[in-house]
């Protein structure tokens, strides 16, 4: 497996690193602009640990492809992101096996902060139909992220998925192979009065089955749903209900599914 960053435009590695059962790329020097970082080699539907900067969490994933890219963030793209990501001038980056402990322990399924849009072959992720302008700060990705601040709004640690007013805002989770649920956290955004939130909201599945949940709290913690689900690929959130109040901005700061994967 391989490491390595070159610039977009004309794809010459300007670092680089490999290894048999992991990878470590340790460097100074600056991202700048158009920088894409390339996890190479792989072996397609395994599971891999990866570190894509040292201010971030290592993220335990399905990748279906044998080679991942991620594209460096720069300004607005960023601002879901801790500052230090990718700024200064050394940095750290990983990719390994993972272990079998690993990949069936029971846990949260939904969690990946190496998830973004351009995510394709790399589980699980997260997508929607809607995120508030575009923005990075209110994208899906920012609902699987483990960063659980509900108080404010905006720039990390207060991303969230943000569905611009729209009624029919849906939330998809593709775990890229089947697991076994038996519970779902929603922390909606508390960012009161600015908030709104929501009271009812429905669970669809890849069996085609739906749960209704009801949330009755006006606070960032976690409404928690005991829901039992075998065999499923994916769970979508949809049929958002706001609650009675003059805030128009209900927003979901993270979705947990806790399980393990099917025998």
């Amino acid at each position: 497996m391989r490491i390595e960053i070159y610039n977009e435009w004309d794809h010459v590695p300007k670092v680089s690193a490999e290894g048999t059962d992991r990878a470590v790329l340790a460097w100074n020097g600056e991202y700048r602009k158009g920088d894409v970082i390339s996890f190479s080699g792989l072996e397609e539907g395994r599971y891999y640990v990866v570190r894509v900067d040292a201010a971030m969490q290592e993220a335990l994933v399905l990748i279906t492809k044998d080679t991942v890219t991620y594209p460096v963030p720069f300004y607005e793209k960023k601002e879901n992101l801790n500052p230090l990501a990718f700024s200064g001038n050394r940095h750290y980056l990983s990719i390994r096996f993972a272990e079998d402990f690993e990949i069936s322990a029971y846990r949260n399924l939904a969690l990946n902060t190496f998830d973004r849009h351009e995510a394709a072959g790399v589980f699980p992720h997260a997508h929607a139909n809607v995120e508030t302008r575009g923005e990075s700060v209110f994208a899906a990705q920012n609902a699987i992220d483990g960063i659980l601040a509900t108080e404010s709004h905006g720039e990390w640690p207060y991303e969230s998925w943000g569905i611009n007013r729209q009624d029919d805002a849906e939330l998809t989770i593709e775990f890229g192979r089947k697991v076994d649920i038996d519970e779902i956290r929603l922390y909606t955004r508390a960012d009161f009065p600015h908030d709104n939130w929501w009271v009812t909201a429905v669970f669809t599945f890849s069996d085609g089955t739906k749960e209704t949940v009801k949330m009755e709290k006006k606070s960032g913690v976690p409404h928690i749903f005991d829901i039992k689900k075998q065999g499923i690929e994916w769970v979508k959130l949809s049929d958002l209900i706001k609650a009675d109040d003059p805030s128009p901005f209900p927003a979901l700061t993270q979705m947990e599914v806790y399980g393990k994967n099917s025998d």
